[in-house]
């Protein structure tokens, strides 16, 4: 049962694209191996800037944002990152856990607040729920458009 639920999830997130950004070497090493394990396509960057440029690249599902950059804080990233079509899913990860930072991160656009050190499961879990919204979303957008053309 655990193989057959594994698989199901992994064809799920077969082809999302995860940008992760964190100026801590380690932790990007440690998030890619993770998720790319899981089947997500993995892009890594260690600051803001790098990350904004990613963004207007190509297009991100989900982001996992440091709140502590060498350049910005993530916060500020929140609001400055691409906001294509689908809705990309943004979660703040951070060491520095105060009500304020949750708060803060909320109230500009974060989907999730994780502390660090993070449970790797507990974090594909919210990945994985957020991404499933984001499909429905998709789906809910696509049939609009059919029922648009189809009144046509």
């Amino acid at each position: 049962m655990q193989l057959k639920v594994n698989e199901e999830v992994k064809s799920l997130t077969q082809g999302a694209s995860v940008l992760v950004v964190d100026d801590d070497a380690g932790i990007r090493k440690t998030l890619s191996k993770i998720l790319e394990k899981e089947g997500y396509l993995v892009e890594t960057v260690e600051n803001g800037l790098q990350a904004i440029k990613a963004s207007n690249e190509r297009f991100f599902n989900v982001a996992l944002i440091d709140i502590r950059l060498p350049d910005m804080e993530g916060t500020k990233l929140l609001e400055r990152l691409k906001e294509p079509e689908p809705k990309m899913v943004k979660i703040i990860i951070t060491g520095y856990a105060s009500l304020q930072n949750a708060i803060e991160a909320v109230n500009k656009g974060a989907d999730g607040y994780v502390l660090k050190p993070f449970d790797a499961t507990e974090l594909l879990a919210m990945i994985e729920k957020h991404l499933e919204k984001q499909r429905e979303s998709m789906k809910y957008g696509e049939k609009k458009v059919t029922e648009f053309i189809e009144t046509r």
